[in-house]
């Protein structure tokens, strides 16, 4: 099927800019989440890489299921990545994870909750449960962030996402059937807070079925007629490379823009064709802002003086990527036609994703815009069409918060090159350099 006729198929819901709401920081996002779940009156739908079993987690965890005695037929549903859930983090001794957390409040309640652990491939390296939105009542609150400390800053760090809320019973409807009817009712989904759990090499003909199913899956509801006075709302989600809408999604509009492109992404290791879209893009002139994370922002940098893990070499990898990007392309970076915004603060790291062209057409994604994204993980993305630009004020609010914490680099020469790195990055780069280890790298991390 043609592309532009695929994007047609697909549902629209029309909302009211007073239905749409921007976070501006984990702590808001925590403190709004928390309380939508006491609150909650019909259904919460959670969906997360992972819920960790740390004081955030456990305080969403509590919170749910306070709500289901309070009212036993809420209904809940709770779903995290099937191996992410059963390992400890990277680095760490070998753990049950956090399934074992599930099944020991699962013990501890008269009404226990279903954590579902989705496996979207045999192998976490190959594939994980990347979807995002919790739908609570008719509310659809869209974000980047898995639940554990730091993205709900719980304590004295944070890793800063993107937070958005909507009110649109039609949407949260179509969000929800999505989870149980093309996830949870799949025989490859698993209940985590039940102790007899089958084995991944038990599952491992059914992933792959549910691995197809999912390809061919979209999100299901009608397509609404949406007035001069709101804006359009479509749901898509994307796995692998073939026919993944929302990767098509993605280039279309990097093709389409006529002005301007806003680019966000914690992990500088774009797609070879959204490079190429990019570079056509400025080349007809259009203007095109990133807004990466530094190095010391990413969610796996290691600071020199803590024991050294070959995972910290990732982001001085990303940073390598971004320095040959700059170097490319610096006539534009001088001329204005492209502008690369660096966020730092303090020790917290970097997290946000996202696509906004021609400040009318908004992409909410959990979508890394990286090779991983494009061909392995199961990725979502609200597309948002406002035309009026009714959402303007707060798109542009809610960027005037990022860019607080951002340096934008004049020259790829402010970025650091592999002699400046510590001692034991530099020969483990140079390693993976010299057995071209880097390229598989980059597909897969």
């Amino acid at each position: 099927m043609p592309i532009r006729n695929l994007f047609g198929s697909l549902p629209t819901f029309a909302v009211g800019p007073d239905q749409f709401h921007v976070l501006q920081s984990a702590l808001s996002f925590r403190e709004y989440l928390l309380e939508a779940i006491h609150n909650a009156t019909s259904r919460i739908y959670l969906v997360a890489l992972y819920l960790e079993n740390d004081e955030a987690g456990r305080d969403v965890l509590t919170a749910a299921y306070e709500a289901k005695q309070r009212n036993p037929e809420l209904d809940i549903v709770i779903c995290v990545d099937w191996h992410r859930a059963q390992r400890g983090l990277i680095g760490a001794e070998k753990a049950k994870g956090n399934a074992a957390m599930y099944q020991a409040f699962a013990d501890k309640y008269e009404y226990a909750i279903p954590v579902y652990g989705v496996p979207v491939r045999n192998r976490e390296v190959f594939g994980v449960l990347h979807l995002k939105g919790f739908v609570i009542d008719d509310t659809v609150i869209y974000s980047g962030a898995s639940i554990n400390n730091v993205y709900l800053h719980r304590q004295d760090r944070y890793r800063f996402d993107r937070y958005h809320v909507i009110q649109n019973s039609s949407l949260a409807d179509s969000m929800a059937r999505f989870i149980r009817y093309e996830m949870i009712q799949h025989p490859a989904v698993n209940n985590l807070a039940e102790a007899d759990l089958p084995s991944t090499k038990e599952l491992k003909s059914v992933i792959r079925q549910f691995r197809m199913s999912l390809s061919k899956s979209f999100y299901s509801g009608e397509k609404q007629a949406v007035g001069d006075h709101q804006v359009a709302v479509t749901p898509m989600v994307g796995v692998g490379k073939r026919n993944n809408v929302l990767n098509q999604k993605i280039t279309v509009l990097l093709a389409d823009a006529k002005r301007e492109i806003v680019l966000c992404t914690p992990y500088f290791n774009l797609p070879k064709v959204v490079l190429r879209e990019v570079k056509r893009a400025i080349k007809r002139g259009v203007k095109v802002h990133f807004v990466v994370g530094d190095k010391t922002a990413s969610d796996f940098y290691i600071a020199p003086d803590k024991p050294f893990k070959a995972i910290g070499g990732l982001p001085y990898l990303y940073e390598m990527n971004l320095r040959k990007f700059a170097y490319a392309n610096e006539g534009y970076i001088a001329s204005g036609g492209l502008s690369i915004h660096l966020w730092k603060h303090d020790s917290n790291s970097y997290h946000l994703k996202g696509l906004w062209v021609d400040a009318c057409t908004m992409l909410l994604t959990g979508n890394n815009v990286n090779p991983r994204a494009w061909a392995l993980d199961l990725e979502n993305g609200l597309l948002i069409e406002d035309p009026k630009q009714h959402l303007l004020a707060k798109f542009t609010a809610e960027f005037d918060n990022i860019h607080q914490h951002t340096q934008q680099i004049s020259s790829y020469k402010q970025l650091e090159t592999i002699h400046d790195y510590p001692v034991k990055i530099q020969r483990l780069l140079k390693k993976v350099i010299r057995t071209r280890a880097d390229r598989l790298l980059k597909r897969i991390l």
